[in-house]
């Protein structure tokens, strides 16, 4: 029997607006972890589903805020499972159409794992050689869980650590 391939972790870029839930917050959250829910896009929900792992890497970007950009980084530490809050009557993330037997929505947990000293604005991102080609810089990027490639990755550690 062959032995199942290891994969890389990959790396991803989650968004979140700081007033709702910041990196700050999940630095303090007990066990400076928390459940990534209320994702209500399908593309977004496909890929929690089905490709973010466990030792995954995230890049926290704060959005719709000042400055707007990558602000810390967090780790996978549970596979995607069905988001609670779908099922519970009378939440902004309820789902009537949702059944707990296929639920349509899905959560995964996070691990806070660092916060950068300063966020590295979007506008940073798209000036820097390497990054022309990174989804969140490119026009009408609004998905709210998107792949970041490894040089990307590599690239937006290093601004974030100075």
């Amino acid at each position: 029997m062959a032995a199942k391939k290891k994969t890389e972790p990959r790396t991803w870029l989650f968004k979140s607006e700081p007033d709702v839930f910041s990196i700050d917050d999940l630095q303090k959250a007990p066990k400076q972890t928390t459940s990534w829910e209320g994702v209500r896009n399908y593309q977004a929900r496909n890929l929690l589903r089905d490709d973010v792992k466990v030792g995954d890497r995230v890049l926290f970007y704060h959005s719709r805020t000042e400055p707007i950009g990558v602000a810390g980084v967090a780790e996978v530490v549970r596979e995607a499972y069905a988001d609670p809050f779908q099922f519970e009557a009378g939440h902004k993330y309820e789902d009537p159409k949702s059944k707990p037997e296929a639920p349509t929505w899905v959560t995964v947990d996070i691990r806070f794992v660092e916060r950068f000293d300063e966020v590295v604005p979007l506008a940073t991102l798209k000036a820097t050689k390497g990054l022309e080609q990174m989804m969140v810089t490119q026009r009408g990027s609004r998905l709210s869980i998107q792949p970041v490639r490894p040089a990307e990755a590599k690239i937006v550690l290093k601004l974030g650590r100075g």
